[in-house]
């Protein structure tokens, strides 16, 4: 046993430096030995040739660039053993405390017990046991920890922090706690530097009421933008989305799913190749083979953005929306509220009521179950009697003023145009009521049927199992039959109604005027003459869409002449017109 000399006497009387005198490392020889710089009392002991020395007082102690300080150690050879307010500094920026250490000063390994607090560039690692090798500057700790990031906290039970390249592998039962969210997982890599976290194992990140889950990506804490990858799944309240890819940006409170992206809540569906929602307005925008479903429509198109406050939405490209019995397909959409309008190449579809309409733009009602096509001549397609009907006119209106009923009015003006291939017809406007099956037609309106043509100020045509089942022809009422367009029969007065089976006229009563040209037939279907008739009313009977015999009532006078005798421009009644060249040949003709 040996007492130290009198020299270190007087160094213990010395005052402690707060912070050591900086060593240029570069110009140091390599140094293992532990040295004592201070201490207020230092005995060493010698047995079986090794050395022991305690030191005990304001210990500071030394190796190459790190210094070492406590209240009192033990040193064994080269090792230390230090108890009371340890600090390790290493560099400019490396401190570690502790209450205890162990130091292996030959491989320069420390093992720090008790409120082991290690400070780095701002980041701090609390433990109660870390492992640090100040060769390779590795920190390693096996019991929980936490480390701080400004304001991003990270604990897990297993972990290794990299001072050199300042970064920290966190494992088992991983809990990070940022401004933003809170993340629970086994594995996160952690860059100090960048403030990246990426996370290798199933994760799950608590965010205000939103939980996002996923087995791979990463999280930037300084730009706040998060990349969840495999599996990842977002969940907030009702809503619920799954994704190829999850991203979270908290600055603009913006959530994007990329890749098979799929968005739920309660009865709403959204899909698409990429989702985008906003957290704050509650918008989402669906880009690239985009569906949403709700109870009420459903909307297909290249692109749809949603707003669910006010339950709106606008699409682009090429989409569909289905609503209920309706169907709308379009270029753009744009429907705020209860009210939509479509452009570019619209088709509006009735499935109940089959009457498609299709037209450059329509202006849609919800609540009022109003329809307007307007732009580029807008075209109705309704089924009519297993044949298509075709109506085109300036505007069409489609409206349902009952609810009750579901009965829908339809609405065309300007230059109406009807063909089927048993009936054609033109008017300025026209008034379909699917309740009764009642077409009104208004202002010069013309029928045509088969080789008749009907005429008149206003004219009503009733249908009946979606047939022609009456022809209305209301003041200056005229119809006009011919087979071969060289002489026709000629029907004239105040008010006609024309009777029909299977689509052909059946029989005709003339009301109030009447007048008649007809054209008699003999056995060969060779005319013999023709009779001109005038009195109050009359009936006249069709055989196979031609006249085949007239009654006449109240006064009737009547005059025959032969066909070499007839004048037959003179027995063109008045107000004779036959409108061939306005008849629609076919759909492609209105």
């Amino acid at each position: 046993m040996f007492l130290l000399s009198a020299s270190f006497t007087s160094l213990a009387q010395q005052t402690l430096p707060v912070t050591p005198t900086p060593v240029d490392k570069d110009t140091l020889p390599e140094r293992k030995q532990v040295i004592v710089d201070r201490s207020d009392l230092m005995e060493g002991i010698i047995e079986d040739g090794v050395e022991t020395t305690y030191l005990k007082g304001g210990v500071i102690l030394r190796q190459g660039e790190v210094y070492m300080y406590c209240d009192s150690a033990t040193m064994v050879d080269n090792d230390v053993i230090a108890r009371g307010n340890v600090i390790i500094q290493q560099g400019d920026t490396l401190n570690i405390f502790s209450d205890s250490l162990y130091y292996q000063g030959d491989d320069r390994i420390a093992d720090l017990f008790g409120d082991v607090r290690l400070d780095n560039k701002g980041q701090r690692l609390f433990t109660e046991h870390l492992n640090y090798n100040l060769k390779t500057k590795k920190a390693e700790y096996f019991t929980r920890s936490l480390l701080t990031n400004d304001t991003t906290y990270l604990e897990s039970n297993r972990g290794t922090y990299f001072v050199n390249t300042d970064e920290a592998f966190f494992r088992d039962s991983v809990v990070v706690i940022d401004t933003a969210f809170v993340m629970r997982t086994d594995s996160v890599d952690f860059s100090t530097e960048t403030g990246i976290l990426t996370f290798i194992a199933p994760t799950l990140i608590t965010q205000d009421e939103a939980r996002i889950y996923c087995e791979k990506g990463f999280y930037d804490t300084n730009e706040g933008y998060a990349e969840f990858l495999q599996n990842a799944e977002y969940i907030k309240g009702e809503q619920q989305a799954t994704a190829d890819i999850i991203i979270y940006d908290s600055k603009n409170k913006e959530v994007t799913l990329k890749g098979n992206a799929q968005f739920f809540e309660e009865d709403k569906v959204a899909t698409a190749n990429t989702i985008r929602y906003e957290e704050d307005t509650e918008l989402m925008y669906l880009e690239g083979n985009a569906k949403y479903k709700d109870s009420e429509k459903e909307v297909v198109g290249d692109e749809i953005r949603y707003d669910s406050v006010e339950e709106t939405f606008d699409t682009k490209g090429r989409s569909t929306i289905v609503d209920g019995d309706q169907v709308l397909i379009a270029d753009t959409v744009n429907y705020v509220g209860a009210l939509g309008v479509a452009k570019g190449n619209v088709i509006w579809t009735d499935t109940v009521d089959q009457i498609t309409i299709e037209s450059e733009r329509i202006d849609y009602n919800k609540d009022t179950d109003y329809v307007k096509a307007s732009g580029g001549r807008p075209l109705l397609i309704s089924i009519v009697d297993d044949d298509t009907l075709f109506m085109r006119s300036d505007t069409l209106i489609s409206l349902m003023e009952n609810e009750a009923d579901s009965a829908r009015t339809l609405v065309g003006y300007k230059n109406v145009r009807i063909f089927k291939t048993n009936l054609q017809a033109v008017c300025d406007s026209l008034v379909y009521q699917t309740k009764d099956s009642l077409f009104t037609f208004y202002q010069s309106p013309i029928i045509w049927s088969d080789t008749s043509q009907f005429y008149s100020d206003t004219v009503l045509m009733q249908m009946k199992n979606e047939e022609i089942d009456k022809i209305y022809l209301n003041n200056n009422a005229y119809i006009i039959n011919s087979p071969d367009e060289i002489y026709f029969n000629q029907i004239r007065g105040k008010n006609m109604t024309a009777f029909f089976k299977n689509d052909e006229i059946q029989k005709m009563r003339v009301v109030g005027n009447a007048e008649s040209i007809y054209y008699i037939l003999d056995e060969d279907d060779a005319y013999t003459g023709v009779n001109k008739c005038v009195c109050s009313n009359m009936l006249i009977n069709f055989v196979d869409n031609e006249i085949d015999d007239i009654f006449f009532y109240t006064n009737p006078t009547s005059n025959l002449y032969p066909m070499r005798k007839a004048d037959h421009n003179a027995l063109k009644l008045p107000g004779f017109r036959w409108d061939r060249n306005q008849r629609p040949k076919s759909r492609f003709d209105l």
